[in-house]
């Protein structure tokens, strides 16, 4: 793991989540300790408030990361479902599903950090809208392995609907592949969230993965 985030920094990736569904407490803090102290200068502060919608939505879609170019690259590292763990380990922000901490509880224990939220239909992302949450994120948009029992399909259809519904940063998730990602783009998505397609030679798939969305 530690080894493979190196990699997706080096190609130029700039948000990162550290997400362990079967670890305990103690465990995920050492983790994401470790990450922090190897991503070293690329990682951000774990302090400041996101900068306004523009600017963010450009972070997303990798304006100022350019593969081989990254060593000034701010990477920001994002504590999957944990509100408490991510002030520990100083993360930049926080993730949560939706049988997580509400937005607002999570914002009130991580303060001016990002906050994202999972949603998986066009209702949870209209209600998700309406919290301080910074981005959102919605899918599953095709078919995934990455969850044991993932909600229903979105697909690009339902994608270009949630676009019309939030001008706050969208994250597609979901059976996102290099196969697919520009689609997935084209639909709406400010970024793609990916972990199956990364696995297998991390630093040349991110890197192939950027040129793809750019």
């Amino acid at each position: 793991m530690f080894a493979a985030a190196e990699e997706l920094a080096a190609a130029g990736c700039t948000l990162l989540q550290y997400r362990n569904k079967s670890g305990n407490a103690r465990q995920m803090l050492e983790e994401a300790r470790e990450l922090r102290a190897r991503l070293g200068a690329r990682a951000g502060t774990g302090m400041p408030r996101p900068p306004a919608t523009a600017e963010l939505r450009s972070a997303w879609t990798g304006e100022g990361a350019r593969p081989h170019t990254n060593a000034s690259v701010t990477l920001i590292m994002i504590m999957n479902d944990r509100a408490d763990l991510c002030l520990a380990a100083g993360f930049d922000g926080l993730h949560v599903g939706q049988d997580d901490l509400s937005p607002e509880a999570a914002r009130l224990i991580i303060g001016a950090r990002w906050l994202g939220v999972s949603t998986h239909n066009l209702e949870q992302l209209a209600e998700a809208d309406q919290t301080s949450a910074d981005y959102l994120a919605i899918g599953p948009i095709f078919a995934t392995s990455s969850k044991a029992n993932p909600d229903p399909v979105v697909g690009l259809e339902g994608l270009r609907r949630a676009r019309e519904l939030t001008r706050k940063p969208l994250v597609a998730i979901g059976g996102i592949t290099r196969a697919n990602g520009r689609s997935v783009i084209d639909a709406g998505a400010d970024s793609v969230a990916v972990i199956s397609d990364l696995l297998r030679d991390p630093r040349k798939s991110a890197e192939e993965f950027l040129g793809i969305l750019r």
